[in-house]
């Protein structure tokens, strides 16, 4: 997790209560602690947010993580992603941040998340070769992380 991001929590965090507010939904202390923490450790599927929830709050249920989940989901400030695992896992999604792909250990499942300017220039340059113009797309490269090898 990069500097910026954590720099950014105050706006994202502003965001998310505008939104809600705009939805007539009610923000409440759990949601802004279930926010905070997906913000600052990223990558966790349900299971591992509600734990770390539960760490910092017993009150906390399964049902209100997922539900603020879905929620921060639809209003556009995270984006799901399937790995290894097979279990969606959520990450913030920070407007006009810088896109990064994926490393992802298929022993342990942990997460690395780089940025490389050949690789995006190569895949604009592939798809325009196929008569494409890229809108989005996503890299995930699977492997053994030097702890696992």
């Amino acid at each position: 997790m990069n500097a910026g991001r954590l720099a950014g929590f105050d706006g994202w965090r502003d965001l998310f209560i505008d939104r809600i507010s705009r939805d007539n939904q009610r923000m409440t202390p759990q949601r802004l602690q279930i926010a905070e923490t997906l913000y600052h450790h990223g990558h966790l599927n349900v299971d591992e947010l509600h734990r770390r929830v539960r760490d910092i709050d017993q009150t906390v249920g399964y049902a209100t993580v997922y539900r603020t989940l879905k929620l921060l989901e639809r209003y556009g400030l995270v984006e799901v992603s399937h790995f290894a695992d097979g279990t969606a896992r959520y990450e913030v999604h920070v407007g006009g941040e810088d896109h990064h792909d994926h490393m992802i250990c298929t022993r342990c499942g942990k997460i690395v998340e780089f940025e490389n300017e050949a690789i995006e220039a190569l895949q604009v340059e592939i798809a325009q070769a196929h008569g494409y113009k890229l809108t989005n797309h996503r890299m995930d490269l699977f492997g053994l992380c030097p702890s696992c090898q």
